[in-house]
């Protein structure tokens, strides 16, 4: 994981007894201290006060935040970078911060699969082709199961998208019927009886990989609003979704996690 002191030793003495900075290196030394290393090393020739921002905010200032847990928020992060689709090597570090804070291959390939529902195929199959990497780097022994269901894949779809909210169902009938009803086939079936029902991943998991991957994205507010409400009724916390909105400042920036925190204050207020 490397030296204790290799923080301070690279940034300078500047960072000597900064305790936002030394919070934030053993935050950094829990999820991936090795790799941290390596890249805040290849900022010191150009930029060793971007290192040090990186320690100090987003791992000192955010992930340091109580109210989800590191498992939680590396999920979050890669759904998010899975989804954004242009930090490939950002990707890779934290798939291997997820599994070294306890996160199965088998979740991280769920919420790469998921993602093809919010940012398209192109984006999941890079996400998994960095995986691969990751499992081969590491000499993970992974063997894949297919899921194979039974069972009408859109009567699936519909059971599970109830769960998230009894009425959405007829929501996307109402809205699309009359311009585009495949797209209620293709949703439901899709997104919900193949993607949802899959196993090794739980709803709550689920739903913190949306909110995190949509606010990312910061192009789908009103899908960002069903899936923040639905992720309190599938039991997570206020607290919770804020926190994984709150982490997206770091991935996606400001304007894009402010507007998801708006988004959160107004699904809070009608409840």
């Amino acid at each position: 994981m490397g030296n204790d002191t290799m923080g301070n030793d690279t940034m300078g003495n500047d960072t000597m007894g900064n305790e936002r900075y030394e919070r934030g290196w053993s935050k950094l030394k829990e999820i991936d201290g090795e790799i941290g290393e390596k890249i805040f090393k290849s900022l010191e020739s150009i930029s060793p006060d971007l290192g040090k921002y990186i320690i100090e905010f987003s791992f000192g200032d955010v992930y340091s935040r109580d109210g989800t847990s590191l498992k939680q928020k590396e999920i979050a992060a890669v759904a998010a970078l899975t989804a954004m689709g242009n930090a490939a090597p950002q990707l890779n570090v934290h798939i291997n911060g997820a599994l070294n804070v306890g996160c199965s291959v088998e979740e991280i390939v769920e919420v790469i699969i998921q993602m093809s529902s919010y940012s398209g195929f192109p984006s999941a199959l890079n996400a998994i082709n960095i995986l691969k990497e990751v499992i081969k780097d590491r000499k993970i022994i992974f063997e894949p199961v297919k899921d194979n269901k039974n069972g009408d894949r859109f009567s699936i779809g519909v059971e599970r998208l109830s769960r998230l909210e009894k009425n959405q169902v007829q929501i996307l009938r109402n809205n699309l019927d009359d311009i585009a009803p495949d797209m209620v086939e293709y949703i439901i079936a899709y997104g919900y009886g193949d993607i949802y029902s899959r196993k090794n991943l739980s709803m709550k998991m689920r739903q913190i990989a949306t909110i995190a991957a949509l606010t990312a994205m910061g192009t789908a507010k009103p899908q960002l609003a069903f899936h923040i409400k639905a992720g309190l009724n599938v039991g997570l916390t206020k607290e919770e979704i804020i926190e994984t909105i709150i982490l997206m400042c770091v991935y996606a920036g400001f304007p894009a996690a402010l507007n998801g925190i708006g988004t959160a204050k107004e699904v809070f207020m009608s409840l």
